[in-house]
């Protein structure tokens, strides 16, 4: 017999896939969105130059901000798609940035301030969509992991709705099923989930910036597994999993029996009466024990032995192909082919549901109001 809350997701997911298809048939021709690497070139061709400048100055002042940007571009295409509707504020508090999955988001005074470093050059010409996705790339490789083209030619959407938010980004206990439900939606396969899953889920740990302060340089980012394999977590998240996972007070059995002793010594159960799991919210938990601040991989090694910190790590042990990309990379010598592997499905992503051509706006400011 099916929960609540399971229940409550699937309507979920049924209501995601029933909006995704309307917002297309109404936003998008069947064709795919010209997006081309370089177009900027003719109209504004300093663009990509003036957002690594601006982000090496950002991130200069601080480099916590190069997760939460990359964090912004995911959150921005899995809602609507990649058109910049993130940025847009509501008086009402009901746009996207309202939403519950994106109210520790961090990062909009950044994109605000390359949008006006680019308004100066090149007026109404450079979306607020494509800066997101510029500015992900550039704290990717400005934290030293891998560089990759970026595809432009975005135009900015102007509704943002949290609603659409909160159907659209998968919640952190989500099964593979689930998640890949969540994905399909936006035409991410399973070798994609087993790519991008840790940097999404990242985007609902704030608390993972150690990944970009104390990692060697020439080695820092596998980028989203790493970054969920280096710092800490609360244990808020993961009490559910320890102590009442399918509400009979039970543990997770994917979690490894001796990892979860170490756990629950560092986690006791929620006390009764904290039903927001406020206690939870101060306890800190290392999110890959053992492995320090080296860069190995390890994340891959850590899910594949343990089942992960997170049920959603767990879950993918739980798919042929999103296992048997943890068990490659778990075994791998290099990060390269990861590397490769991570900057294709971030093209990929990119392209999810954009305006081009006549469609969307190029506004002059990206957090403008919506009512």
């Amino acid at each position: 017999m099916w929960s609540r809350e399971r229940w409550r997701l699937l309507l979920r997911l049924v209501v995601a896939a029933a909006a995704a298809v309307i917002r297309g048939l109404a936003s998008a021709p069947a064709e795919a969105a010209p997006l081309e690497i370089g177009f900027y070139r003719g109209t504004c061709p300093r663009a990509e130059e003036t957002v690594l400048e601006e982000m090496k100055l950002i991130l200069m002042e601080d480099k916590t901000l190069a997760p939460s940007l990359l964090r912004m571009h995911y959150h921005d295409c899995f809602v609507q798609g990649c058109d910049g509707s993130i940025m847009l504020k509501s008086r009402k508090k009901k746009a996207e940035r309202d939403a519950l999955p994106n109210r520790s988001m961090r990062g909009y005074d950044a994109i605000e301030r390359i949008k006006a470093r680019l308004e100066t050059l090149c007026p109404r010409t450079v979306s607020c969509a494509d800066i997101i996705a510029l500015a992900a790339r550039d704290a990717v490789f400005l934290s030293h992991g891998p560089r990759y083209d970026v595809e432009t030619g975005r135009r900015d959407g102007n509704v943002s709705v949290a609603e659409y938010a909160e159907n659209d980004l998968a919640p952190p206990d989500s099964n593979i099923v689930d998640v890949k439900t969540f994905f399909s939606v936006k035409s991410l396969n399973s070798k994609d989930i087993a790519v991008l899953f840790g940097s999404y889920f990242l985007s609902l740990q704030p608390t993972l910036m150690a990944c970009f302060l104390s990692s060697p340089p020439h080695i820092l980012v596998a980028f989203p597994s790493r970054c969920h394999s280096i710092g800490t977590s609360h244990c808020a998240p993961i009490q559910k999993r320890l102590y009442n996972f399918t509400g009979n007070m039970d543990q997770d059995p994917s979690l490894d029996p001796a990892y979860a002793a170490k756990l629950k010594k560092l986690c006791p159960p929620p006390r009764p009466g904290d039903d927001d799991g406020s206690e939870g919210k101060t306890t800190k938990v290392p999110m890959d024990p053992g492995s320090g601040f080296t860069f190995d991989l390890s994340y891959y090694r850590h899910v594949l032995a343990t089942g992960g910190l997170f049920q959603s790590d767990g879950s993918l042990l739980n798919d042929p192909v999103t296992r048997g990309y943890v068990e490659k990379v778990a075994n791998a010598s290099s990060p390269d082919e990861y590397y490769h592997d991570f900057a294709e499905a971030m093209v990929k992503m990119g392209r999810t549901d954009v305006l081009y051509g006549d469609q969307g706006e190029i506004r002059p400011t990206c957090g403008v109001f919506v009512d």
